[in-house]
């Protein structure tokens, strides 16, 4: 059996996946649980350490509008300063799966 694709069902089926972004610090606890929870979950992410890259840290800053890690960029949504609760709430309330 085949099944002609809608416009919409051909933009569900062509949507690249979303861009996911961890920036973080190397003896940051909160980052730590953030990116074993996202790796034990099956996510696919782009870790970015804020300071080891000052330039990294200024994006951080612009996405944001804070200084504090763990902040998570996931397409156009941020979570700034979590735990893995937060993270799991923001997970879900947006529909990002791994």
């Amino acid at each position: 059996m085949t099944y002609e694709l809608t416009p919409k069902r051909r933009l569900f089926f062509s949507r690249p996946p979303m861009q996911l972004t961890l920036y973080s610090r190397e003896w940051c606890s909160w980052c730590i649980d953030a990116k074993d929870y996202l790796s034990e979950k099956g996510y696919h992410f782009e870790e970015i350490d804020v300071g080891k890259d000052r330039q990294a840290y200024e994006e951080m800053k612009q996405l944001s509008a804070q200084t504090y890690v763990p902040t998570f960029v996931a397409g156009d949504k941020v979570l700034a300063n979590f735990d893995t609760n937060q993270l799991q709430k923001f997970l879900n309330e947006h529909q990002i799966n791994p």
